[in-house]
């Protein structure tokens, strides 16, 4: 199944029907815009602009009333999360902070004492779930309540070693177990980062020979199990300019290690019936990423019940036709597949690696490309699901967006998809997009790392890096927080 002839790409792309086409009344235009950028007005195929008015009434997605929204929330809660909110939307305090982790400083006793003593009752309490599983299910308890659900993300990467990688996946696998003592459906998918289990070396190995083999399939991998295909032809290939050598025994049996150790946390999920999403990360390793996923999904995503899934990073110029031609293939193998669509969060680093081998970079040449791949992406998962197998995470911080989804899930029938859609949110964040997705009716998750704080700032340092931009564009969380905080003081001093 390993070397399925799958249809050109291109001639997939034509039974692909964008949200802004003349057969769809209803358009998912900027769905999680990329850091930084700014939203651009919709245009329907007559050329006008329209509004979220135009595509869903206020009744079915009303996020004016604060007062709703944030009913679930205490006035204490509110408040430190306005102070953090408008901290990290400070850039230059970020900066500063940044740099004062990174420092000398931090290998002084007192100072580092005082430091991490700041940080964990802000910054660390208002983005992180806690510091072990069971901290991290009273969080999920809480939003229960709120009727929103947990993504819990044991949040570990970059393992340098077998014996690293062996202590990361046991957390991961009490992730699972912990759930178990929640209630249904309460956490609704397992996040892991595939460098937690493991080592990047080997993770660039078989990238390159899998890239390689993409240029050349008479190139053989005695390896190579079954999977879904992981390049189209647009795909990037100069992280590999040259032939790379065979993998040694011991990479064979490294990359078996890394195999079993999937296998093993896939099987932990399907008995507890929560669903492992796999993250994407930099496209120098996407390949071999892609493969382990794709291998494991084929195994275990039985029953128009996807355990597995995917990520694909809809700013990456290839990403459209891969999730096209992975779709297709799970399709013919009788594979319910699902996949969790986000923008992509390492743009400069992208950019700066092709440049530097002198080539263009992997990410959309321009914002109205991005947008459009994933427009596309999106629209096409929604009517998978409504239509076949599979499902589907959207992960948004953009209002509009938010809006315009909900519309596109109505037109297609709220009933055919609500079960196999999720919204996601990152923990801490967009708090009322979260509360108004909810109050439309669709289930929704938010992004919850959690461990000990020494292991974790590592983590949220980079996270940090990578979204300083989303950090700082939370204008409309800021000014609803602080309008249902005016309110309630209006209310106990009158």
């Amino acid at each position: 199944m390993a070397n399925r002839v799958i249809p050109a790409a291109s001639k997939l792309l034509k039974t692909l029907r964008p949200l802004n086409s003349a057969a769809s009344s209803t358009t998912i235009s900027a769905i999680s815009p990329p850091i930084g950028y700014a939203e651009k007005p919709l245009q329907s195929p007559s050329g006008h602009a329209i509004t979220a008015a135009d595509t869903i009434t206020d009744n079915i997605f009303n996020l004016d009333d604060v007062d709703k929204l944030f009913a679930s929330v205490s006035t204490p809660t509110l408040l430190r999360a306005a102070l953090n909110l408008h901290a990290v939307a400070f850039e230059p305090l970020v900066d500063i902070g940044m740099w004062v982790m990174k420092s000398r400083l931090m290998d002084t006793p007192l100072i580092r004492d005082v430091i991490m003593g700041i940080i964990r009752y802000t910054f660390y309490e208002h983005f992180c779930a806690g510091e072990n599983a069971v901290a991290a299910g009273r969080s999920v308890l809480e939003l229960n309540e709120a009727g929103l659900r947990g993504m819990l993300v044991y949040a570990l990467e970059y393992a340098g070693d077998n014996d690293a990688c062996d202590r990361n996946l046991q957390g991961f696998l009490d992730t699972v177990e912990a759930t178990k003592s929640l209630p249904p459906s309460s956490v609704s998918f397992i996040i892991m980062k595939i460098t937690a289990i493991c080592p990047m070396r080997v993770l660039e190995r078989v990238s390159d020979l899998l890239r390689w083999q993409h240029k050349d399939p008479s190139f053989k991998l005695p390896w190579k199990l079954d999977t879904l295909p992981i390049f189209s032809d647009n795909s990037p290939l100069y992280h590999t300019l040259e032939k790379p050598e065979p993998l040694t025994p011991d990479e064979e049996r490294d990359l078996e290690l890394v195999h079993q150790r999937l296998l093993k946390l896939s099987q932990k999920c399907s008995e507890a019936n929560v669903p492992l999403s796999v993250d994407a990360e930099y496209s120098s390793v996407q390949p071999a990423i892609d493969y382990l996923t794709y291998s494991s999904a084929i195994i275990y995503n039985k029953d128009d019940n996807p355990i597995v899934y995917g990520t694909i990073q809809a700013y990456l110029k290839d990403a459209k036709e891969r999730l096209l031609l992975a779709t297709k293939a799970a399709d013919d193998m009788g594979i319910p597949m699902g996949f969790k669509v986000v923008r992509g969060a390492y743009m400069s680093s992208e950019a700066k690696v092709a440049s530097s081998l002198g080539y263009k970079s992997p990410i959309h040449d321009s914002i109205e490309d991005t947008h459009a791949c994933y427009n596309d992406c999106a629209s096409f998962m929604l009517e998978k699901i409504a239509n076949g197998s599979g499902g589907v995470v959207l992960a948004t911080h953009n209002v509009e967006s938010g809006k315009l989804a909900v519309a596109k899930a109505h037109e297609i029938g709220i009933g055919k998809v609500r079960q196999k859609l999720e919204f996601a949110q990152l923990y801490g964040m967009a708090e009322s997009l979260s509360f108004g997705l909810r109050n439309a009716g669709f289930q929704v998750s938010k992004y919850m790392p959690f461990g000990p704080i020494e292991l974790v700032l590592p983590y949220l340092l980079r996270r940090a890096e990578e979204n300083r931009g989303l950090l700082s564009a939370s204008t409309q969380d800021r000014q609803r927080t602080r309008e249902v905080l005016k309110r309630r003081l209006k209310a106990a001093i009158f």
